[in-house]
């Protein structure tokens, strides 16, 4: 790519061309502020905050639209430019709440990282206050009084999920972000995702808190409280307490559970060792047996509700498999319990999830045996970050520890659940070595492997070619079914995952602003902390763990028994288009 030759604040460069000037700005590390901006999501220039002079021109231009030009000059914190910023974020503020200490994101807010960054102290305007409904629902709760309208989130359900229940309605100082007619998000196909809460640069989305819910489990002396969390929270935790994004934090995150006082610290790597052993089984039987093919993962939620609403026709290429904390869930409630003497009605089971819609698939009526839900709470990263905070821990000071038995250990291949094409690899580590009938000492598929929007493999196995394809974010999703749909793809098995690079970057992780999501991709240096996990692994395969080999020798017979379908499998259901 050529490059053109600029000048921003005196200073000369050559930058590729096509680039914008927030582009040009950044590579010579000059601060331009942004609200409404966010790379390959939301770039409509609508916020203003990131106007710039550039010469010749008759007015200013939003920085983050426009693009620079051979022998441009550019001035990026004039008094003209200056002077605008101030009054546009003084407008945007002057009917914003001002409760910023009681606020959820406070601290991690981008409106008050702005008002900061251009010392903003005093507001020269009085708007009028908004006064909104908060719509809180099982997942996610929307409180439009903090909304500055900047678009993200429609723009993140819309073009990223396809899922659209969120648009701008109304003209001018009326204008809101609504659902249709107004209804709550739990009366539309909103999926539950959480996309929406991790674009918002402010307080407007949250997931529904269950903190306090937890905390009662803990301190109720006539419960047994169980937590587990997911593979793809060690690598997202530690960015609440100040890590590199990346950097795997399993020990010490076992160690701040057992410290909140939770009775037994396991590891939903145990559930998704458990699910790979049940899923390959089925995948293998429809293969051999004739049954509905492609095979689709059932892991993840907002999937789920998804393949329910828009793809009802569907619903038999669903895995019939629980996914892993469910799975878990179910396990602690039956085999454990009564390992351990245990009533499964005093057990509380508590999940640690990188997922806002594991909340509303932990109320799924179809999830649970006897009255009891498999899984009680379901909390985020971030909630689980706030628990240790708010207990006073200082995590950066905690030494490493290994989860409780008699799931102290799981595989590798359950770690890569986390990252978009994980579940499928680890599928494949155990489908390959049952039909080559030896155990593989190459178990890295790296067709599967990266942020492709859509990755498509033939795996050779037995004799037996399996073509396998997974898509992550929705929007890709829907793209891949619309192949199958018409037979421009065959396949034998499909991985879907609802957010975008997978669990790792799930509704329910630490929140990173626009000016760490615009440069660096969150998906990547996440995966890399569960990959290297993988890597480091003792077994790196989901049927060679110690404690699910034992587990089927004790309690399930074998994979796909009727007591494995009694309690590790479940049905889902066709929902209309405005059915919750």
């Amino acid at each position: 790519m050529s490059n053109v030759n600029i000048t921003i604040d005196g200073i000369n460069v050559a930058v590729p061309a096509g680039s914008t000037i927030l582009q040009a700005a950044k590579e010579l590390g000059i601060y331009i502020p942004t609200l409404c901006y966010l790379k390959g999501i939301n770039e409509i220039g609508a916020c203003r905050i990131c106007v710039v002079e550039v010469k010749g021109a008759k007015a200013l231009v939003a920085a983050c639209m426009y693009p620079v030009n051979e022998g441009m000059e550019i001035f990026t914190h004039t008094p003209k430019v200056m002077s605008a910023r101030r009054a546009t974020l003084e407008l945007i503020l002057s009917n914003h709440p001002a409760n910023c200490q009681t606020c959820d994101r406070s601290t991690n807010c981008e409106l008050q990282a702005v008002a900061n960054k251009l010392g903003v102290r005093d507001i020269r305007f009085e708007g009028e206050t908004v006064n909104a409904t908060i719509d809180a629902g099982v997942s996610i709760v929307r409180d439009n009084n903090k909304c500055i309208l900047c678009r993200r989130c429609i723009a993140a359900c819309k073009n990223i999920q396809t899922v659209g229940v969120i648009d701008a309605v109304n003209r001018g100082f009326k204008t809101t972000i609504a659902s249709p007619f107004e209804m709550p998000l739990g009366e539309t196909p909103c999926v539950n995702c959480g996309q929406c809460i991790v674009v918002c640069p402010t307080g407007a989305l949250r997931e529904r808190n269950s903190v306090d819910e937890v905390w009662a489990a803990i301190n109720d002396p006539d419960k047994y409280v169980v937590v587990q969390p997911a593979p793809a929270v060690r690598a997202g935790l530690g960015e609440e307490f100040g890590y590199p994004i990346g950097t795997p934090v399993t020990g010490k995150m076992a160690t701040a559970l057992r410290r909140l006082g939770f009775d037994r610290v396991f590891d939903t790597d145990t559930g998704a060792d458990l699910t790979i052993m049940e899923e390959g089984t089925e995948l293998l039987h429809r293969i051999k047996n004739g049954g509905t093919l492609p095979l689709i993962t059932s892991c993840s939620p907002g999937w789920i509700k998804f393949c329910e609403h828009q793809y009802p026709e569907m619903l038999d290429n669903l895995s019939s498999c629980k996914s892993p904390h469910e799975m878990f869930g179910a396990v602690i409630k039956s085999y454990f319990a009564e390992k351990e003497g245990i009533d499964p009605a005093k057990i509380v089971t508590v999940s640690v999830m990188p997922c806002t819609a594991k909340k509303f698939e932990a109320q799924r009526p179809e999830l649970g045996k006897d009255g009891l839900a498999d899984v009680d709470i379901v909390i985020t990263t971030r909630e689980f970050a706030q628990m240790v905070k708010d207990a006073g821990i200082d995590f950066a000071s905690l030494e490493d520890s290994d989860f409780d038995n008699p799931f102290g250990n799981a595989s590798g291949a359950a770690v890569i659940f986390g990252a978009t094409g994980g579940v499928m690899e680890a599928a494949l580590r155990t489908v390959a070595d049952i039909l080559n009938g030896d155990s593989a000492k190459d178990v890295e598929f790296e067709a599967v492997r990266g942020v492709d929007d859509i990755k498509i493999a033939s795996v050779e196995a037995g004799g037996m070619t399996i073509r396998a394809a997974v898509a992550h974010g929705l929007g890709n999703a829907r793209k891949l079914l619309e192949k199958v749909k018409s037979g421009e793809e065959e396949l034998h098995f499909i991985e879907i995952m609802a957010c975008p690079g997978g669990c790792v970057t799930g509704g329910g992780q630490p929140i990173q602003p626009a000016s760490v999501r615009n440069w660096i991709d969150l998906r990547e240096e996440r995966a890399k902390a569960l990959y290297s996990e993988d890597k480091a692994a003792f077994v790196r395969k989901s049927h060679e763990n110690p404690a699910i080999t034992n587990l089927y020798k004790e309690y399930f017979g074998e994979p796909g028994s009727h007591k494995a379908h009694e309690l590790l499998h479940t049905h889902y259901v066709a929902r209309g288009k405005y059915q919750k």
